[in-house]
């Protein structure tokens, strides 16, 4: 599934009016960052294709009659190079061949990655804070700017990750990021609340790197 097809239109505008609502109350910037993927997994995309080759390639030689090293050799090369482009176009064929640690680590990546990226370290207050998702591998991750994890804990965040992994795992991604949005703004609107010359400095936001 595409970070586009993640959310309806009208599900990222109601994401979009809460972040609003909630950065009434507070001076920290809250964005949604919605990705496709972190990473493309390159090993386990070239792992999973030489996998479906072997197995397939045996089958079609038992079926030939044709069991020789050299016939199996060609049958397997052919198959191979046709399923790279079907893992390509299917990707979720190589997930099992990706461990979580390693989508971990790349989502936690793909999460600073964008932190910045997108300016989130640049707001007057250093108050930005970032809810990135990675809709392939259906993980979060949330990173405050300095000015927040100067005062705040940062093991705060790991109950809005947990909460809107669940969401998204229970088909309510939308809610699940309200809730997280709504939940961000709770935890630092008492160090930082909202100021009387306040500017909304950040997209409310970000599907695939373009601002809704």
């Amino acid at each position: 599934m595409s970070a586009k097809a993640f959310l309806t239109e009208e599900e990222q505008q109601r994401i979009m009016d809460c972040v609003k609502e909630v950065e009434k109350t507070t001076s920290g910037e809250i964005v949604p960052v919605i990705a496709d993927v972190s990473h493309h997994y390159p090993s386990a995309e070239a792992l999973s294709s030489m996998l479906f080759a072997m197995v397939t390639g045996l089958g079609v030689c038992e079926l030939w009659g044709r069991t020789d090293m050299w016939t199996y050799l060609a049958v397997f090369l052919g198959l191979n190079l046709g399923f790279q482009f079907l893992v390509k176009a299917v990707p979720i064929l190589k997930k099992p061949f990706v461990g979580k640690r390693r989508m971990r680590e790349e989502v936690a990546e793909g999460a600073m990655t964008a932190f910045y990226g997108n300016g989130l370290h640049r707001t007057r207050d250093e108050t930005g804070i970032i809810i990135y998702v990675s809709v392939y591998e259906r993980m979060v991750q949330v990173l405050a700017d300095k000015g927040i994890n100067d005062k705040i804990d940062t093991g705060v965040w790991e109950e809005v990750v947990e909460n809107l992994t669940k969401a998204i795992q229970d088909g309510k991604p939308a809610d699940g990021i309200c809730a997280a949005v709504r939940r961000c703004g709770e935890l630092v609107a008492r160090e930082f609340p909202i100021k009387h010359d306040d500017t909304d400095e950040l997209p409310n936001l970000i599907v695939n790197g373009k601002i809704q």
